[in-house]
């Protein structure tokens, strides 16, 4: 597990941590790095991976000082079953409080963001405002996330970086996995195979994120992990008026689909549209058995508020759709079987907005890769 954390001051970046409350048997240390944007100096930023650990156990942690917090998290199963919770364009209105409310109470095991986290927009103290909204939940389990436009923060001729402060705060495992960049890479979990996918960086064939698609692909044993699941923030398909034929889901799309196609690639999941959308199993714009089934989950409370104009009728490849804000639960329960469901934040946790089970491709004799 790999444990961020930013301080004021300069402190050490060590971790030191247990299967006790109070009882630290074990530390390890790490880097501190900090960023500039333009008038803004960030704090230390602290980057420390501690393990090896074990599977579905509870840990206690202190970050630092010996006089800092202690916090807990649980890691995630090395089998099945395992429940991710989904959730894109959070931002950090009462209506993220909600969803951010409805997502502790779902006992999830990992969650997976794709794109959209702190909606700063050059104001940098936001994300800094953002990582203590969310420092409850994401001290507590795995966040694994990536980028959106709302990461992207250049200004012309002042700051031409792209994703600086993204990169700096949010780092993810892409060297683990043979990527060149924090904007795509993909890990395991628990019979899973996560790729998460930059849609604000380069994808056409030429690119090194296609080049490194291709190989990750090839590299993935269905074996061993028989679901394989992408995520991307600029939705490939999408029956809302809002992001219409924009670059980010109509080229990469283009360029990308038959690669996930061929993979069988059974669910991707988009942000970017404030609203939630379910597409049934779809290749190149027509029902599929052996494409993967497209969600929209950016419906995690962003200040821009929700997407309510649809295009009708409604295409017959989307089965559900519904501009409430929310958050998704994939529950993989075995080799073959896993459910998903959205629920809205208007209902209690225990309600369920929109259900649907689902059958992995290489179970499917006709969907064999």
């Amino acid at each position: 597990m790999r444990i961020t954390w930013i301080t004021d001051n300069s402190t050490p970046a060590t971790v030191k941590y247990g299967t006790s409350s109070g009882v630290y048997d074990s530390s390890a240390s790490g880097s501190v790095s900090s960023y500039k944007y333009v008038w803004y100096e960030s704090g230390e930023i602290h980057d420390v991976v501690i393990g090896p650990l074990k599977p579905n156990n509870v840990y206690y942690y202190r970050c630092g000082l010996d006089s800092s917090p202690e916090f807990s998290f649980k890691t995630a199963p090395a089998e099945f079953p395992i429940k991710f919770a989904v959730s894109g364009d959070l931002g950090q209105t009462d209506w993220t409080s909600s969803t951010l409310d409805h997502i502790e109470k779902s006992n999830y095991d990992v969650l997976l963001l794709p794109g959209d986290l702190s909606y700063a927009d050059l104001n940098q103290p936001l994300w800094d405002s953002f990582g203590r909204l969310v420092e409850p939940l994401a001290s507590k389990r795995p966040w694994m996330v990536t980028q959106g436009n709302h990461e992207i923060e250049k200004i012309p001729l002042i700051h031409k970086q792209p994703f600086t402060a993204y990169n700096a705060r949010w780092r993810m495992p892409y060297e683990q996995s043979g990527s060149d960049s924090n904007l795509y890479y993909s890990f395991e979990v628990a019979g899973v195979h996560v790729i998460m996918l930059g849609s604000y960086t380069d994808f056409d064939p030429n690119s090194t994120q296609y080049i490194w698609l291709q190989t990750d692909l090839k590299n993935v044993d269905r074996s061993r992990t028989p679901w394989l699941i992408v995520l991307i923030h600029a939705p490939w398909y999408n029956s809302n008026h809002a992001h219409q034929g924009e670059t980010e889901s109509v080229d990469m799309k283009k360029d990308m689909e038959d690669l996930l196609y061929q993979a069988r690639v059974d669910v991707v999941f988009a942000g970017h549209i404030h609203a939630y959308e379910r597409f049934i199993r779809v290749y190149k714009d027509q029902a599929d058995n052996c494409g993967p089934v497209y969600i929209n989950i950016g419906d995690g409370g962003n200040r821009e508020g929700l997407a309510t104009d649809y295009i009708e009728p409604q295409p017959k490849i989307s089965v559900f759709r519904e501009a409430s804000f929310g958050h998704g639960e994939l529950e993989v329960v075995n080799a073959t079987h896993a459910q998903w469901s959205w629920h809205r934040n208007d209902d209690d946790e225990a309600v369920l907005g929109d259900l649907i089970w689902l059958t992995s491709l290489p179970s499917d004799p006709n969907c064999r890769v």
